[in-house]
């Protein structure tokens, strides 16, 4: 064994040593002198100090008592006894400085470099080996605790950082340490054997750089994270702020509860005060930025329902009385677990949609368009297009059909032949629109697609409800003819006398009519041009496809056809004809967009025909022209082209951008979106638009005709001026209203500023509380640990990569990367595995740990004396580590940018496709494959919320089902509940109304990322990380890692990192309509 090993297992065990001997002291301390707690409550106003007095001796010595104490006997305590120690769960909001970045106590980066490449050779040359790389655990058992000399400077001084000496009052309340967790639970893992990269099939370290580019790089990290952490940092006075109106909706919360309890449930004995709402969250572990929104868990152990329960009326009652005291609040029933979000000051329109809102639900109307299903929207099974078809589901006459169709508690309710009636495609609804009402529908009806997720599950029940919305959708369709040819396609008709299945698929049957459609075009167009050129050589993917909807059918596998028709209809729509006679202009499709699209099929169509533009131009531009979407503007292209005679498409082309460019100004100044001094200008340009549109002869184009006449708006002396001035101004088209539905965006949905403190309301956030304090304790082992955090999740949400339901990561997620770096892969590392150094448990029977060990079932083991964790970071005993944070940082991206060896470390960077990140586990690294999360999962859970009145709510609460009280959690789909076929198969409310059935919600859980939460075993952090959101977040990391290599060789960047990904947009978007300007006015503006 190397000595550095061995003087690393004596450190490790002098450690555990110290933390078990001081449990011992505490061992009797939840039955012993009562110790007050230190709610949230407790914490100073606005206008006190935020520390309440000088810090104990940080010189102060842990006394080692030579025999350890008797164990007490084990006993239940009382009822003071338990709920003291329920208190102990109660984390103070966070309130200490930043840390000073001109006194850090780190060597110089020469030093450490060179300190660093000599530890990675000593470690190359004699860690033990598996295909040629280091175990990791080997690796992290080396460096921390290796015999490597501290420099004078370093952390081992007993002197704390500036921001250390704030600290939240009364450290006792908090549990002094509880088990050690067995081998059992976290099993000793590997490193998983090195997988050779695409690009380094030996895994050789692709980049080398020199201790001066290192300190470049880290001089760069450390500059930026000093200008950043100094503004970034909540303040003492957004903490006061926060915690008055905390206490505040507390209170509320507590008169509901309270009154619910005593006069529904006839529970006279009940105690208010028992009723706590707890801050949670990055505001109470130390990672809170400015503005950031406040994390509250609602408590009510002793309510006879648990408000998180599926039939608890406690969140609308809540959500009902916060909005009677005038604040917004809305109760969103589709996420995980039950949450209201809440604002103090809504404006009010806001406040009156909300109102309406919460009327519309108590007069029992659905409202399932606008709620967000887990805080993320499902992408992953929605085909191409259909993203650009919401905003069409929305406002299409089917939809608000759809939605009419619901009806109110004590209208009849609809018939499960009529629901499916009600689905028919309007005149102008696309086919992507009118699919969506068919998933919406199917929802309705407690049902889901097949997928390769829950294939398995599918009951028969399930395959009938889903043939049985299929058939629909093909009822439903406008086109008759259309209609006709799918109905007699043998794949899709169900055999009725030879009893072979034919269990077909929403997806599938949509995409078996999409082909049929182009088919149908493919085949008009080719009759009407008879043996034309611009056909041929496409009869064999035409035929391919017509065989198959006569050889397979759905049968008992309906993913198996819808691979084979996914596949065959690509190819049809790689025709060029096909494109050509589809060209049509999208809702919110530009002219430049559009005419780069019918630019494109126009070189298909050369290239596949092997002759020039020329012969095409006459139909290509008369196709462009005819799928100009606005009337008005497609009738002025086409008397242009009709009085000019132009056969070339870029000025046909460009005179549909000037007059789209005009009526664009035309609407904003009609909608006020331009300030008043700005409108003469605006219709003196608007007149220049509409004038000469003058023909200039170019010399350059001597080849082809069709390019050397075009057609421009000739900026003369007279209009530069106010052409100049146009630039000035914001694009028209950005400016109007009707821009394209944000699919993740509701009328609902709060702004970002101007309404007050903004809270989430939780109510089963027993394990968020567990997880809080579990990352406070990590911000206490070392003075790195937060300012790194609040640097990565300043530079996530610059580059917009921090929203979850956009399909991005959460900053708790963030967090956990940032923790697994530090306590796995930084050499030494820098935090100690907390989880892995939990002290035993207190001498107490099994059902008085729970919140101390144990937590709604889980293992919440971990070491929690945060006092001693900051006395002894203080001293120097939890790492050795004396990298600069601009070094940490420069590493964690690093880390995370590539997955062949790092430049610093004999390590690989991380495997998005196969590892998952485990704080829990030794070395911190699991597989997909040990996860089982390899594919993704869709389930069905419970929605929450009671039903709108207390009729309903007293029937509801005598049903008996296997789902019953189980809010947010997942449910078998195999036991969903067969759809209601009659009126007179729902039960009655004594009032005579059909009881509001349970509704379920379809839950995907994705693993294109996969980080494992610390205590919730099951439950990936990133599951709402979809493909579009891992790509962005990994080509971040990219961009982040180019500019730091980049720094190493001059210290200077040609790019921001921290760039505002929206002020980018923006310069994206002047520039874009600085070319429009120039392509329509030439060159010289």
């Amino acid at each position: 064994m190397q000595t550095s090993q061995l003087g690393g297992v004596q450190l490790e065990d002098h450690l555990r040593s110290l933390i078990l001997n001081n449990t011992d002291q505490a061992t009797d301390h939840p039955l012993g002198t009562p110790v007050a707690p230190a709610p949230i409550e407790s914490r100073p106003s606005e206008g006190q100090a935020v520390a309440t007095g000088k810090r104990r001796n940080a010189n102060q010595q842990l006394s080692l008592p030579t025999q350890a104490p008797p164990r007490a006997g084990k006993k239940r305590p009382n009822q003071a006894q338990r709920r003291q120690m329920q208190a102990q769960l109660s984390i103070p909001i966070d309130t200490r400085a930043p840390a000073p970045h001109d006194a850090r106590p780190y060597p110089s980066p020469h030093h450490q470099y060179e300190s660093q490449h000599a530890a990675w050779q000593n470690a190359e040359q004699n860690a033990p080996r598996h295909d040629g790389f280091p175990d990791r655990a080997a690796i992290t058992d080396i460096g921390p605790f290796s015999q490597q000399r501290r420099h004078p400077g370093g952390s081992n001084q007993n002197q704390a950082p500036a921001w250390r000496h704030q600290q939240p009052q009364n450290f006792d309340a908090f549990s002094k340490g509880v088990n050690v967790i067995s081998p059992d639970a976290f099993p000793s893992r590997g490193r998983r054997p090195s997988q050779p990269g695409l690009y380094n099939p030996a895994g050789q370290r692709p980049f080398a750089f020199s201790s001066e580019q290192l300190v470049n790089q880290s001089a760069l990290l450390d500059q930026l994270c000093h200008s950043i952490i100094a503004g970034a940092e909540i303040g003492p006075s957004e903490i006061a702020e926060k915690e008055n109106f905390r206490a505040y909706v507390e209170a509320i919360c507590r008169n509901v509860i309270s009154q619910h309890e005593m006069e529904v449930n006839g529970h006279p004995a009940f105690q208010p005060r028992t009723v706590q709402l707890k801050c949670f969250g990055s505001l109470a572990s130390g990672f809170a930025t400015k503005a950031a929104d406040m994390d509250l868990g609602l408590l009510s152990p002793m309510s006879l329902s648990s408000p998180d329960s599926s039939d608890s009326p406690v969140p609308r009652l809540i959500e009902k009385a916060l909005l009677e005291h005038g604040f917004g609040a809305r109760l969103l029933t589709r996420t995980r677990v039950p949450i209201i979000k809440l604002c103090e000051k809504p404006n009010e329109k806001l406040r009156q949609d909300l109102l309406e809102a919460r009327a519309r639900w108590e007069t029992g109307w659905a409202d399932d368009g606008h709620e967000v299903v887990d805080d993320v929207v499902d992408d992953q099974d929605v085909p191409e297009g259909a993203a650009t078809a919401i905003a069409e589901v929305e406002n299409s006459p089917s939809s608000h059909h759809h939605r009419d169709s619901q009806q109110p508690n004590g209208a009849t309710e609809r018939t499960y032949e009529e629901k499916l009636a009600t689905l028919k495609q309007s005149e102008n609804q696309s086919l992507m629109a009118h699919y969506g009402n068919a998933k919406r529908l199917l929802r309705r009806l407690n049902g889901r697609d097949i997928t390769i997720s829950n294939a398995a599950g599918f009951t028969p029940t399930d395959f009938k409800l889903l043939n049985d919305v299929s058939g629909a959708f093909v009822d439903g369709l406008y086109d008759d003819s259309l209609k006709s040819r799918v109905q007699s396609c043998p794949s899709f008709r169900t055999s009725t006398t030879s009893g072979n299945p034919n269990f077909r698929s929403l997806l599938g049957v949509l995409t078996l009519v999409e082909g049929e459609k182009l088919v149908m075009l493919w085949e008009g167009q080719a009759a009407a041009e008879g043996n034309s050129k611009s056909g041929r050589g496409f009869e064999n993917t035409v035929q391919a496809w017509k065989s198959l909807q006569i050889k397979r059918a759905f049968g008992t596998d309906p993913l198996m056809l819808n691979r084979e028709l996914h596949i065959a209809l690509e190819r049809l729509r790689q025709i060029p004809l096909v494109q050509l006679i589809q060209l049509k202009q999208d809702q919110f499709e530009s002219p430049t967009q559009y005419y780069a699209r019918a630019a494109k099929i126009m070189a298909d169509l050369a290239s596949a025909r092997s002759t020039s533009n020329t012969a095409l131009l006459p139909q290509i531009i008369q196709h462009y022209i005819s799928g100009i979407r606005d009337k008005q503007e497609r009738d002025e292209v086409q008397n242009f082209a009709s009085s000019t005679g132009v056969q070339a498409l870029k000025a046909i082309a460009r005179k549909h951008k000037i007059i789209h460019l005009a009526a664009d100004y035309e609407r904003a100044i009609e909608k006020h979106l331009y300030r008043e001094e700005d409108l003469p200008s605006i219709k003196e340009y608007i007149n220049i638009l509409r004038g000469s549109f003058i023909q200039q002869v170019s010399h350059t184009s001597q080849h082809n005709l069709a390019d050397t006449f075009d057609y421009i708006v000739p900026a003369t002396e007279s209009t530069m001026a106010v052409v100049e001035k146009i630039k000035q101004l914001p694009d028209p088209s950005k400016l109007a209203p009707n821009q394209p539905k944000d699919r993740y965006h509701d009328s609902l949905e709060f702004p970002k500023n101007g309404i007050g403190v903004q809270c989430d309301i939780n109510f089963s956030a027993h394990l968020a509380l567990q997880n809080t304090l579990l990352l406070r304790c990590y911000s206490y082992t070392d003075s790195r640990v937060r300012p790194m955090v609040l640097f990565v999740k300043h530079w996530a949400k610059a580059r917009g990569i921090n929203t979850p339901y956009r399909g991005t990561l959460s900053s708790y997620g963030y967090v956990l990367m940032v923790l697994h770096y530090l306590v796995n892969i930084a050499e030494p590392f820098v935090s100690p595995n907390l989880q892995h150094l939990a002290p035993p448990d207190p001498n107490l029977p099994a059902e008085a740990l729970e919140g101390i060990a144990t937590c709604k079932g889980r293992n919440v083991r971990f070491w929690r004396d945060e006092k001693e964790i900051e006395k002894l970071a203080r001293q120097g005993h939890l790492n050795q580590n004396q990298e600069s944070l601009g070094s940490l940082l420069r590493g964690f991206f690093e880390y995370y940018a590539q997955n062949n060896m790092m430049s610093t470390a004999h390590k690989r960077g991380f495997d998005w496709g196969r590892d998952v990140l485990s704080l829990r586990t030794y070395g911190g690294l699991l597989s997909k494959q040990e996860k089982g999360w390899t594919g993704a999962k869709t389930v069905m859970q419970l929605e929450t919320g009671a039903p709108p009145n207390p009729a309903e709510a007293g029937v509801h609460a005598t049903l008996k089902s296997p789902t019953d009280g189980l809010a947010g959690q997942q449910i078998i789909t195999q036991t969903q509940p067969e759809p209601l076929t009659s009126p007179d198969a729902a039960p009655l409310t004594p009032m005579g109304q059909s009881a509001k059935a349970k509704e379920f919600k379809e839950v995907r859980h994705r693993f294109l990322f996969a980080i494992e939460d610390p205590f919730e075993l099951e439950h990936n952090v990133a599951r709402t990380v979809t493909h579009n959101g891992i790509v962005s977040i990994r080509d971040e990391f990219r961009r982040a890692w180019r500019i730091i290599r980049c720094a190493g060789k001059t210290g200077q960047t040609t790019e921001d990192l921290l760039e505002d990904v929206k002020i980018e947009s923006e310069k994206m978007e002047k520039m874009h309509f600085a070319e429009l300007l120039e392509e329509i006015h030439g060159s010289h503006v």
